[in-house]
């Protein structure tokens, strides 16, 4: 890998520069313009600029390389998140154009903060020290903070944003000391360099740090039991921003815990296999169960978040290439499935406005068949049913597992998804078989043509995964 060149390097860091730069210049240009078109002209611009980010990394990063000193890796595993997290999260900022109109809530504020909190999750992803994973991780949450609370006016969104807050700092103060212990007991921060301290010796120290570090890195994934933030927050923040929490976050989250397992960690599977291992069960478990009771589909979505979570741990536990590779297809489909199922939450909108409950869906699928075609595509493809592309990747996640030995956590993973299976089908049910009232608006353009495709997408994308595995094959043999 190139340390060396200065120009080089320069490309290296060309989606974070973009983003970072870009976020700048957005930043002064709603200062200085006022009025709704302004606002709509700064959102068609964080959107482009999103996908520039996405499209430098794709293609301005060449073979890869490290930068400051090996604090910053650019490889195809984090090419392939920061494709994903760009690509996602302009998708979930084209969902949050229409509501925030409707809602008079079209603030430039809100599509600064979406680029700064995905800037923290392009650094994130390409960490390779301690020091520079917390930077990422922080610059995120605090945007996220601050979006979760967007709607002042909303007292829901206020405590929201409050308890994810609190909740945060909790988790960065586990992250934090983990950081220090590994530090103390390895006396670097580097990865290369703690790979190299924990694979003579028994560490004791760097396993407790390790252990401190998963347990800040499982709140940002909402992994049970530090999901307690996950439910009230998707409930009570504005839906177009509960959509950007439940996907580009949670990929950049999850892509970062895989990298710091699996590079300073690597020598030392079998004492992080077991926490990994635990924190899956839970979360599956968890995630299945609770959202059997649930009434509102944003904190359905919450408990179906924290179950997938625990998918992708399984995926993580496997410590292997294939395992890699499954959790990166997975999280992929997983992503553009919610991306889909928020856009049709967000058409569930009456002349009164918004509404949430599960039961507001009654009958649905006769009066608008397009929505409820998708919605139910995308529920089957979110649970894993056969035949949507959801299948796939809970297929792969439990092929790595069962290739690494970990049959009774495979066995458990097929049982809540059994378990989980409920829930969606529940939603598909009131839509079909139960006679409602509910009228609602026609949906914006926007949400008409995601909802659509996505619900499209879920089944027909089927022969085109091929090309999905292939890219993320690489990415995660790459880690390895």
């Amino acid at each position: 890998m190139n340390t060396a060149n200065p120009i080089e390097n320069i490309f290296l860091l060309a989606p974070e520069m973009l983003l970072a730069g870009g976020a700048m210049a957005l930043l002064m240009l709603g200062v200085f313009t006022k009025g709704q078109g302004a606002n709509r002209l700064i959102s068609m611009l964080s959107i482009g600029l999103l996908i520039a980010a996405a499209l430098a990394a794709l293609f301005l990063t060449g073979d890869g390389g490290l930068v400051f000193d090996g604090a910053f890796v650019v490889d195809p595993m984090a090419v392939f998140a920061k494709v994903v997290i760009g690509t996602s999260a302009a998708l979930a900022l084209l969902l949050a154009m229409p509501y925030l109109e409707s809602e008079r809530l079209a603030k430039f504020e809100y599509q600064i903060l979406l680029v700064l909190a995905v800037t923290g999750m392009a650094m994130m992803v390409s960490a390779n020290d301690l020091i520079s994973m917390y930077m990422g991780v922080e610059l995120q949450s605090l945007a996220l903070y601050v979006l979760a609370a967007f709607n002042r006016d909303s007292l829901r969104a206020s405590e929201a944003g409050l308890k994810y807050f609190v909740l945060g700092a909790l988790s960065s103060g586990l992250l934090l000391y983990g950081a220090s212990l590994i530090y103390g007991f390895t006396g670097s921060t580097g990865f290369a360099d703690i790979a190299i301290a924990v694979s003579g010796e028994y560490n004791v120290g760097a396993i407790v740090g390790m252990v401190f570090v998963i347990c800040g890195l499982a709140f940002k994934i909402s992994a049970a039991p530090f999901h307690m933030w996950t439910p009230d927050v998707y409930e009570g923040a504005p839906t177009p921003v509960t959509a950007f929490f439940a996907t580009a976050p949670k990929f950049a989250a999850i892509v970062l815990l895989a990298r710091v397992l699996m590079e300073p960690f690597g020598g030392m599977v079998d004492q992080w296999r077991d926490v990994v291992w635990i924190l899956a069960v839970l979360s599956m478990g968890i995630g299945a169960f609770g959202a059997l009771t649930q009434q509102n589909i944003k904190r359905l979505m919450a408990y179906s978040s924290i179950s997938n979570m625990g998918y992708a741990l399984v995926a993580i536990a496997a410590a292997s290439t294939i395992g890699l590779w499954s959790l990166l297809v997975f999280m992929s489909i997983y992503v553009f499935s919610v991306i889909g199922t928020f856009s049709a939450v967000l058409s569930m909108r009456t002349r009164e406005g918004m509404v949430e409950q599960i039961d507001d869906l009654a009958g649905i699928a006769q009066k608008n068949p397009g929505l409820g075609w998708s919605l139910t595509a995308l529920m089957f493809s979110i649970g894993g049913l056969p035949f949507f592309v959801g299948f796939i990747g809970k297929f792969f996640v439990l092929y790595a597992a069962v290739e690494s030995g970990l049959i009774i956590l495979s066995v458990l993973a097929v049982l809540f998804s059994v378990v989980s299976a409920a829930y969606y089908l529940r939603v598909v049910r009131v839509m079909w078989f139960d006679e409602g009232e509910v009228e609602f608006v026609p949906a914006s353009v926007s949400h008409y043509m995601i909802t659509r495709i996505a619900g499209i997408a879920s089944i027909l994308t089927l022969p085109f995964v091929g090309w999905l595995i292939y890219n993320a094959t690489t990415a995660g043999t790459a880690l390895i």
